[in-house]
Protein backbone atom coordinates (compact mmCIF):
# COMPACT_ATOMS: atom_id res chain seq x y z
CA UNK A 1 0.00 0.00 0.00
CA UNK A 2 1.45 2.97 -0.93
CA UNK A 3 1.72 5.64 2.30
CA UNK A 4 -0.06 9.31 2.23
CA UNK A 5 1.68 11.69 1.70
CA UNK A 6 1.13 15.35 2.99
CA UNK A 7 -0.30 17.28 -0.01
CA UNK A 8 -1.54 16.62 -3.46
CA UNK A 9 1.92 17.85 -4.66
CA UNK A 10 3.63 15.01 -3.08
CA UNK A 11 1.45 12.86 -4.11
CA UNK A 12 1.98 13.35 -7.85
CA UNK A 13 5.53 13.36 -7.33
CA UNK A 14 5.44 10.00 -5.28
CA UNK A 15 3.43 8.17 -8.34
CA UNK A 16 4.85 5.28 -9.56
CA UNK A 17 6.75 6.22 -12.79
CA UNK A 18 6.06 5.72 -16.39
CA UNK A 19 7.32 2.52 -17.70
CA UNK A 20 9.67 3.59 -20.26
CA UNK A 21 11.42 5.02 -17.78
CA UNK A 22 15.57 4.53 -17.25
CA UNK A 23 16.24 1.46 -15.25
CA UNK A 24 19.22 0.69 -13.08
CA UNK A 25 20.35 -1.83 -15.95
CA UNK A 26 19.89 1.17 -18.59
CA UNK A 27 22.87 2.70 -16.17
CA UNK A 28 25.04 -0.36 -16.23
CA UNK A 29 24.77 -0.63 -19.57
CA UNK A 30 25.66 3.21 -20.15
CA UNK A 31 28.14 2.80 -17.59
CA UNK A 32 29.55 -0.51 -19.19
CA UNK A 33 30.46 1.29 -22.29
CA UNK A 34 31.53 4.95 -21.14
CA UNK A 35 32.98 4.82 -17.90
CA UNK A 36 37.01 6.43 -17.57
CA UNK A 37 37.63 4.37 -14.28
CA UNK A 38 36.82 0.83 -15.10
CA UNK A 39 38.50 1.81 -18.59
CA UNK A 40 41.47 2.93 -16.68
CA UNK A 41 41.60 -0.97 -15.23
CA UNK A 42 41.37 -2.53 -18.63
CA UNK A 43 44.47 -0.63 -19.68
CA UNK A 44 46.27 -1.26 -16.89
CA UNK A 45 45.58 -4.85 -16.94
CA UNK A 46 46.15 -4.79 -20.84
CA UNK A 47 49.71 -3.22 -19.83
CA UNK A 48 50.90 -5.60 -16.81
CA UNK A 49 49.91 -8.38 -19.36
CA UNK A 50 52.80 -7.18 -21.73
CA UNK A 51 55.29 -7.97 -19.01
CA UNK A 52 54.70 -11.51 -19.55
CA UNK A 53 55.91 -11.39 -22.87
CA UNK A 54 58.94 -8.91 -22.18
CA UNK A 55 60.11 -11.18 -19.81
CA UNK A 56 59.56 -14.50 -21.85
CA UNK A 57 61.38 -12.51 -24.77
CA UNK A 58 64.84 -12.78 -22.95
CA UNK A 59 64.34 -16.29 -22.99
CA UNK A 60 63.67 -16.71 -26.52
CA UNK A 61 66.19 -16.54 -29.49
CA UNK A 62 68.03 -13.46 -30.05
CA UNK A 63 68.82 -12.43 -33.57
CA UNK A 64 71.17 -9.50 -34.42
CA UNK A 65 73.10 -8.41 -37.87
CA UNK A 66 75.94 -5.67 -38.34
CA UNK A 67 78.24 -4.31 -40.48
CA UNK A 68 81.59 -2.38 -40.03
CA UNK A 69 84.01 -0.56 -42.76
CA UNK A 70 86.98 0.54 -41.18
CA UNK A 71 90.02 2.45 -42.65
CA UNK A 72 93.63 2.66 -41.68
CA UNK A 73 96.93 4.61 -43.01
CA UNK A 74 99.44 2.94 -44.45
CA UNK A 75 102.59 5.15 -43.91
CA UNK A 76 102.79 8.60 -44.46
CA UNK A 77 99.47 10.75 -44.36
CA UNK A 78 96.20 10.32 -45.84
CA UNK A 79 97.11 13.06 -48.83
CA UNK A 80 100.00 11.77 -49.29
CA UNK A 81 98.78 8.44 -50.62
CA UNK A 82 95.65 10.80 -52.84
CA UNK A 83 98.92 11.90 -54.32
CA UNK A 84 100.90 8.48 -55.24
CA UNK A 85 103.99 8.58 -53.31
CA UNK A 86 103.73 4.74 -52.42
CA UNK A 87 101.84 5.25 -49.82
CA UNK A 88 98.26 4.24 -49.05
CA UNK A 89 95.69 2.93 -46.84
CA UNK A 90 93.69 0.12 -46.03
CA UNK A 91 89.96 -0.48 -45.78
CA UNK A 92 88.28 -3.39 -43.90
CA UNK A 93 84.81 -4.49 -44.30
CA UNK A 94 82.97 -6.96 -42.56
CA UNK A 95 79.14 -8.39 -42.34
CA UNK A 96 77.59 -10.65 -40.09
CA UNK A 97 74.68 -12.25 -38.12
CA UNK A 98 74.65 -13.61 -35.28
CA UNK A 99 72.22 -15.47 -33.48
CA UNK A 100 71.86 -15.95 -29.49
CA UNK A 101 70.23 -18.37 -27.17
CA UNK A 102 69.77 -18.93 -23.44
CA UNK A 103 70.61 -22.30 -22.22
CA UNK A 104 70.31 -21.58 -17.99
CA UNK A 105 69.80 -17.89 -16.21
CA UNK A 106 67.15 -18.94 -13.14
CA UNK A 107 67.21 -14.65 -13.41
CA UNK A 108 65.63 -14.60 -16.59
CA UNK A 109 63.20 -17.70 -15.22
CA UNK A 110 62.35 -16.17 -11.76
CA UNK A 111 61.77 -12.95 -13.62
CA UNK A 112 59.22 -14.63 -15.91
CA UNK A 113 57.05 -16.10 -12.92
CA UNK A 114 57.27 -12.77 -11.28
CA UNK A 115 55.40 -11.17 -14.69
CA UNK A 116 52.83 -13.90 -14.51
CA UNK A 117 52.16 -13.11 -10.48
CA UNK A 118 51.44 -9.81 -11.45
CA UNK A 119 49.51 -10.05 -14.33
CA UNK A 120 47.48 -12.44 -12.29
CA UNK A 121 47.18 -9.48 -9.61
CA UNK A 122 45.99 -7.00 -12.48
CA UNK A 123 43.46 -9.20 -13.34
CA UNK A 124 42.34 -9.60 -9.87
CA UNK A 125 42.11 -5.88 -9.83
CA UNK A 126 39.96 -5.62 -12.91
CA UNK A 127 37.60 -7.85 -11.00
CA UNK A 128 37.37 -5.96 -8.03
CA UNK A 129 36.87 -2.62 -10.74
CA UNK A 130 34.19 -4.61 -12.72
CA UNK A 131 32.51 -5.31 -9.05
CA UNK A 132 32.79 -1.98 -7.97
CA UNK A 133 31.36 -0.77 -11.08
CA UNK A 134 28.27 -2.26 -9.89
CA UNK A 135 28.30 -0.90 -6.83
CA UNK A 136 29.15 2.86 -8.05
CA UNK A 137 25.96 1.92 -10.84
CA UNK A 138 23.84 1.35 -8.04
CA UNK A 139 24.64 4.04 -5.50
CA UNK A 140 24.79 6.74 -7.53
CA UNK A 141 20.89 5.32 -9.55
CA UNK A 142 19.88 5.10 -5.59
CA UNK A 143 21.46 8.50 -4.80
CA UNK A 144 19.07 9.99 -7.31
CA UNK A 145 16.41 8.79 -6.15
CA UNK A 146 16.34 9.44 -2.32
CA UNK A 147 16.94 13.08 -3.49
CA UNK A 148 13.83 12.96 -5.46
CA UNK A 149 12.14 12.25 -2.71
CA UNK A 150 13.78 14.35 -0.43
CA UNK A 151 12.83 17.18 -2.71
CA UNK A 152 9.17 15.79 -2.87
CA UNK A 153 9.19 15.69 1.02
CA UNK A 154 10.61 19.04 1.50
CA UNK A 155 7.86 20.63 -1.50
CA UNK A 156 5.35 19.39 0.57
CA UNK A 157 6.97 19.98 3.72
CA UNK A 158 6.75 23.56 2.11
CA UNK A 159 2.76 23.40 1.07
CA UNK A 160 1.80 22.38 4.61
CA UNK A 161 3.54 25.14 6.39
CA UNK A 162 2.41 27.41 3.58
CA UNK A 163 -0.96 26.47 4.25
CA UNK A 164 -0.77 26.73 7.88
CA UNK A 165 0.78 30.14 7.36
CA UNK A 166 -2.24 31.07 5.39
CA UNK A 167 -4.73 29.56 7.44
CA UNK A 168 -3.28 31.03 10.53
CA UNK A 169 -3.12 34.67 9.23
CA UNK A 170 -6.61 34.24 8.25
CA UNK A 171 -7.83 33.26 11.67
CA UNK A 172 -5.86 36.53 12.87
CA UNK A 173 -7.73 38.71 10.65
CA UNK A 174 -10.96 37.09 12.06
CA UNK A 175 -10.06 37.43 15.71
CA UNK A 176 -9.80 33.58 16.32
CA UNK A 177 -6.04 33.54 17.11
CA UNK A 178 -2.99 35.90 18.21
CA UNK A 179 -0.51 37.03 16.18
CA UNK A 180 2.00 34.89 17.62
CA UNK A 181 0.61 32.07 15.38
CA UNK A 182 1.00 33.73 12.30
CA UNK A 183 5.27 34.58 12.94
CA UNK A 184 5.29 31.32 14.00
CA UNK A 185 3.87 29.33 10.88
CA UNK A 186 5.84 32.06 8.73
CA UNK A 187 8.57 31.43 10.22
CA UNK A 188 8.10 27.71 9.53
CA UNK A 189 6.99 28.15 6.50
CA UNK A 190 10.25 30.45 5.17
CA UNK A 191 12.68 27.52 6.35
CA UNK A 192 10.83 25.24 4.97
CA UNK A 193 11.35 27.42 1.50
CA UNK A 194 15.07 27.34 2.39
CA UNK A 195 15.29 23.75 3.08
CA UNK A 196 13.37 22.63 -0.68
CA UNK A 197 16.19 25.23 -2.38
CA UNK A 198 18.80 22.73 -0.66
CA UNK A 199 16.91 19.58 -1.35
CA UNK A 200 17.21 20.84 -5.04
CA UNK A 201 20.53 21.37 -5.15
CA UNK A 202 21.20 18.18 -3.56
CA UNK A 203 19.32 16.25 -6.65
CA UNK A 204 20.72 18.49 -9.28
CA UNK A 205 24.51 16.96 -7.73
CA UNK A 206 23.16 13.60 -7.72
CA UNK A 207 21.84 13.61 -11.00
CA UNK A 208 25.41 14.87 -12.36
CA UNK A 209 27.27 12.04 -10.28
CA UNK A 210 25.26 9.46 -12.17
CA UNK A 211 26.04 11.00 -15.40
CA UNK A 212 29.83 11.53 -14.49
CA UNK A 213 29.51 7.03 -14.48
CA UNK A 214 27.46 6.94 -17.51
CA UNK A 215 28.57 9.86 -19.63
CA UNK A 216 24.63 10.35 -20.20
CA UNK A 217 22.38 12.45 -19.00
CA UNK A 218 20.09 10.92 -16.70
CA UNK A 219 16.47 11.00 -17.53
CA UNK A 220 13.06 9.40 -15.76
CA UNK A 221 14.22 7.15 -13.24
CA UNK A 222 12.56 4.38 -11.98
CA UNK A 223 11.49 3.94 -8.12
CA UNK A 224 11.51 1.20 -5.78
CA UNK A 225 8.30 -0.96 -5.47
CA UNK A 226 6.66 -0.18 -2.35
CA UNK A 227 6.69 -3.64 -0.63
CA UNK A 228 10.35 -5.16 -0.25
CA UNK A 229 11.51 -8.54 0.17
CA UNK A 230 12.95 -8.09 3.58
CA UNK A 231 15.19 -11.26 3.64
CA UNK A 232 18.22 -11.83 6.41
CA UNK A 233 21.79 -12.91 4.43
CA UNK A 234 21.89 -16.22 3.47
CA UNK A 235 23.95 -18.03 5.41
CA UNK A 236 22.65 -16.61 8.34
CA UNK A 237 26.41 -16.97 10.24
CA UNK A 238 28.84 -13.92 9.78
CA UNK A 239 31.79 -16.05 10.06
CA UNK A 240 31.03 -17.88 6.89
CA UNK A 241 30.61 -14.55 4.93
CA UNK A 242 33.84 -13.97 6.10
CA UNK A 243 35.68 -17.19 5.31
CA UNK A 244 33.82 -16.86 2.19
CA UNK A 245 35.55 -13.16 1.35
CA UNK A 246 38.96 -13.96 2.97
CA UNK A 247 38.94 -16.76 -0.39
CA UNK A 248 36.90 -14.68 -2.65
CA UNK A 249 37.53 -11.06 -2.11
CA UNK A 250 39.53 -9.46 -5.60
CA UNK A 251 41.42 -7.35 -3.84
CA UNK A 252 42.93 -9.99 -1.26
CA UNK A 253 43.52 -12.40 -4.07
CA UNK A 254 45.47 -9.39 -5.78
CA UNK A 255 47.64 -8.69 -2.98
CA UNK A 256 48.01 -12.54 -2.44
CA UNK A 257 49.45 -12.20 -5.93
CA UNK A 258 51.23 -9.05 -5.11
CA UNK A 259 53.37 -11.61 -2.56
CA UNK A 260 54.09 -14.35 -5.22
CA UNK A 261 55.76 -11.36 -7.53
CA UNK A 262 58.06 -10.16 -4.58
CA UNK A 263 58.84 -13.73 -3.78
CA UNK A 264 59.98 -14.59 -7.64
CA UNK A 265 62.00 -11.10 -7.92
CA UNK A 266 63.95 -12.48 -4.81
CA UNK A 267 64.72 -15.61 -6.37
CA UNK A 268 65.74 -13.35 -9.51
CA UNK A 269 67.97 -11.11 -7.25
CA UNK A 270 69.67 -14.34 -6.18
CA UNK A 271 69.98 -15.65 -9.19
CA UNK A 272 72.06 -12.49 -9.82
CA UNK A 273 75.12 -14.70 -7.73
CA UNK A 274 74.80 -17.76 -9.93
CA UNK A 275 76.23 -18.46 -13.54
CA UNK A 276 74.69 -17.97 -16.70
CA UNK A 277 75.20 -19.84 -19.75
CA UNK A 278 73.91 -19.04 -23.47
CA UNK A 279 75.00 -20.60 -26.81
CA UNK A 280 75.71 -18.41 -30.13
CA UNK A 281 76.22 -19.14 -33.94
CA UNK A 282 77.24 -16.32 -35.97
CA UNK A 283 77.62 -16.41 -39.57
CA UNK A 284 79.94 -13.56 -41.78
CA UNK A 285 82.48 -12.52 -44.10
CA UNK A 286 85.75 -10.24 -43.72
CA UNK A 287 87.48 -8.51 -46.91
CA UNK A 288 90.23 -6.18 -46.96
CA UNK A 289 91.71 -4.19 -49.33
CA UNK A 290 94.35 -1.39 -50.24
CA UNK A 291 94.51 1.91 -52.03
CA UNK A 292 96.34 4.66 -53.40
CA UNK A 293 99.38 2.76 -52.49
CA UNK A 294 101.97 0.95 -54.71
CA UNK A 295 100.01 -2.33 -54.08
CA UNK A 296 96.55 -0.63 -54.47
CA UNK A 297 93.82 -3.00 -56.01
CA UNK A 298 95.25 -6.22 -54.10
CA UNK A 299 92.39 -7.00 -51.85
CA UNK A 300 92.08 -9.93 -49.37
CA UNK A 301 88.60 -10.74 -49.41
CA UNK A 302 87.52 -13.14 -47.17
CA UNK A 303 85.34 -16.03 -46.95
CA UNK A 304 82.02 -16.64 -45.03
CA UNK A 305 82.39 -18.06 -42.11
CA UNK A 306 80.81 -19.91 -39.12
CA UNK A 307 81.10 -19.86 -35.58
CA UNK A 308 79.49 -21.54 -32.61
CA UNK A 309 80.02 -21.26 -29.08
CA UNK A 310 79.10 -21.33 -25.70
CA UNK A 311 79.32 -18.28 -23.15
CA UNK A 312 79.76 -19.07 -19.40
CA UNK A 313 79.32 -16.28 -17.38
CA UNK A 314 80.41 -16.05 -13.79
CA UNK A 315 79.66 -13.02 -11.48
CA UNK A 316 82.34 -12.41 -8.95
CA UNK A 317 81.78 -9.12 -7.63
CA UNK A 318 79.86 -6.10 -8.73
CA UNK A 319 80.58 -3.72 -6.32
CA UNK A 320 77.88 -4.72 -3.83
CA UNK A 321 75.07 -4.22 -6.00
CA UNK A 322 73.53 -7.85 -6.67
CA UNK A 323 73.76 -7.85 -2.48
CA UNK A 324 71.86 -4.71 -2.46
CA UNK A 325 69.36 -5.65 -4.80
CA UNK A 326 68.48 -9.03 -2.80
CA UNK A 327 67.66 -6.92 0.22
CA UNK A 328 65.77 -4.38 -1.68
CA UNK A 329 63.55 -7.62 -3.12
CA UNK A 330 63.14 -9.14 0.53
CA UNK A 331 61.73 -5.43 1.60
CA UNK A 332 59.52 -5.18 -0.89
CA UNK A 333 58.17 -8.46 -0.34
CA UNK A 334 57.65 -7.57 3.45
CA UNK A 335 55.72 -4.96 2.19
CA UNK A 336 53.65 -6.81 0.05
CA UNK A 337 52.96 -9.26 2.80
CA UNK A 338 52.05 -5.91 5.12
CA UNK A 339 49.67 -4.87 2.41
CA UNK A 340 47.75 -8.27 2.16
CA UNK A 341 47.28 -8.44 5.71
CA UNK A 342 46.45 -4.73 5.76
CA UNK A 343 43.74 -5.73 3.15
CA UNK A 344 42.59 -8.88 4.68
CA UNK A 345 41.52 -7.09 8.11
CA UNK A 346 39.80 -4.24 5.57
CA UNK A 347 37.93 -7.17 3.86
CA UNK A 348 36.96 -8.93 7.36
CA UNK A 349 35.71 -5.37 8.75
CA UNK A 350 33.58 -4.44 5.95
CA UNK A 351 32.19 -8.01 5.53
CA UNK A 352 31.07 -7.69 9.72
CA UNK A 353 29.65 -4.47 8.96
CA UNK A 354 27.59 -4.83 6.12
CA UNK A 355 26.38 -8.05 7.11
CA UNK A 356 24.86 -6.47 10.27
CA UNK A 357 23.72 -3.38 8.40
CA UNK A 358 21.47 -5.60 6.76
CA UNK A 359 20.04 -6.87 9.44
CA UNK A 360 19.48 -3.79 11.04
CA UNK A 361 18.25 -2.81 8.01
CA UNK A 362 15.25 -4.66 7.96
CA UNK A 363 14.25 -3.44 11.41
CA UNK A 364 14.60 -0.12 10.00
CA UNK A 365 12.44 -0.24 7.09
CA UNK A 366 9.66 -1.91 9.27
CA UNK A 367 9.94 0.92 11.80
CA UNK A 368 10.47 3.57 9.43
CA UNK A 369 7.36 1.91 7.71
CA UNK A 370 4.81 2.41 11.35
CA UNK A 371 6.60 5.46 12.01
CA UNK A 372 5.30 7.24 8.50
CA UNK A 373 2.18 5.85 9.05
CA UNK A 374 1.77 7.07 13.15
CA UNK A 375 2.88 9.90 11.67
CA UNK A 376 0.50 10.49 9.24
CA UNK A 377 -2.60 9.73 11.94
CA UNK A 378 -0.88 12.22 14.54
CA UNK A 379 -0.64 14.80 12.10
CA UNK A 380 -4.84 14.06 11.33
CA UNK A 381 -5.59 14.07 14.92
CA UNK A 382 -3.55 16.76 15.62
CA UNK A 383 -5.13 19.11 13.09
CA UNK A 384 -8.56 18.03 13.92
CA UNK A 385 -8.06 18.81 17.96
CA UNK A 386 -6.72 22.50 16.50
CA UNK A 387 -9.65 23.17 15.22
CA UNK A 388 -11.94 22.47 18.03
CA UNK A 389 -9.39 24.03 20.28
CA UNK A 390 -7.51 21.14 22.11
CA UNK A 391 -3.79 21.54 19.94
CA UNK A 392 -2.12 25.07 19.49
CA UNK A 393 0.03 26.17 15.90
CA UNK A 394 2.90 24.80 17.84
CA UNK A 395 1.53 21.29 17.83
CA UNK A 396 -0.01 21.11 14.53
CA UNK A 397 2.77 22.58 12.90
CA UNK A 398 5.72 19.82 14.72
CA UNK A 399 3.26 17.37 13.84
CA UNK A 400 3.84 18.04 10.22
CA UNK A 401 7.78 18.10 10.95
CA UNK A 402 7.50 14.74 12.89
CA UNK A 403 5.87 13.47 9.40
CA UNK A 404 8.18 14.79 6.95
CA UNK A 405 11.49 13.60 8.94
CA UNK A 406 9.69 10.03 8.97
CA UNK A 407 9.07 9.67 5.60
CA UNK A 408 12.29 10.90 4.62
CA UNK A 409 14.24 8.56 6.91
CA UNK A 410 12.08 5.60 5.30
CA UNK A 411 13.18 6.48 1.76
CA UNK A 412 16.85 6.83 3.00
CA UNK A 413 16.24 3.13 4.74
CA UNK A 414 14.18 1.32 1.72
CA UNK A 415 17.47 2.25 -0.39
CA UNK A 416 20.20 1.42 2.26
CA UNK A 417 19.12 -1.72 2.50
CA UNK A 418 18.82 -2.40 -1.06
CA UNK A 419 22.78 -1.20 -1.34
CA UNK A 420 23.70 -2.79 1.99
CA UNK A 421 23.08 -5.95 0.51
CA UNK A 422 25.10 -5.21 -2.68
CA UNK A 423 28.13 -4.06 -0.75
CA UNK A 424 27.94 -7.54 1.31
CA UNK A 425 28.25 -9.25 -2.16
CA UNK A 426 31.13 -7.01 -2.98
CA UNK A 427 33.11 -7.37 0.60
CA UNK A 428 32.61 -11.36 -0.41
CA UNK A 429 33.69 -11.15 -3.83
CA UNK A 430 30.67 -12.53 -5.13
CA UNK A 431 29.12 -9.32 -6.54
CA UNK A 432 27.54 -10.05 -9.95
CA UNK A 433 25.34 -8.89 -12.65
CA UNK A 434 22.69 -11.07 -11.62
CA UNK A 435 22.79 -9.27 -8.81
CA UNK A 436 21.69 -6.19 -10.21
CA UNK A 437 18.91 -7.97 -12.21
CA UNK A 438 17.43 -8.79 -8.98
CA UNK A 439 17.63 -5.52 -7.47
CA UNK A 440 16.82 -4.18 -10.81
CA UNK A 441 13.21 -6.40 -10.84
CA UNK A 442 12.13 -4.60 -7.56
CA UNK A 443 11.95 -1.11 -9.53
CA UNK A 444 8.81 -0.12 -11.08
Amino acid sequence: MRLKLLTLALTLAAVSLPSHGEDLMDAYRQARANDPVLAQADAQRLGTHEGINQARSALLPQISAGAKLSQASSGGSFNAGLEGDGRGHTRDRSISATLTQSVFNLSQIANLRAAHSSASAQDELYAAAEQNLYVRVATAYFNVLTAEDQLSYAQANEDAYKQQYEQADQRFKVGLSAITDVYQAKSYYEGAKAQTLGAQNTLDDAREALTQITGKPVGTLKKLRDELPLKAPVPADPTAWVQKALQNNPNVLSQQDNVAAADHSINAARAGHLPTLSASLSRGKDTTWLEHGSAAGIAGNGRYGTTVGLTLTVPIFSGGYTQSVVRQSIDQRDSAQDSLESQRRQVRRATLNYYRSVLAGISQVQSGKAAVESGEKALDATRAGFQVGTQTMTDVLLAIQTLTSAESTYSQNRHQFILDKLLLEQAAGTADLKDLEKINALLQ
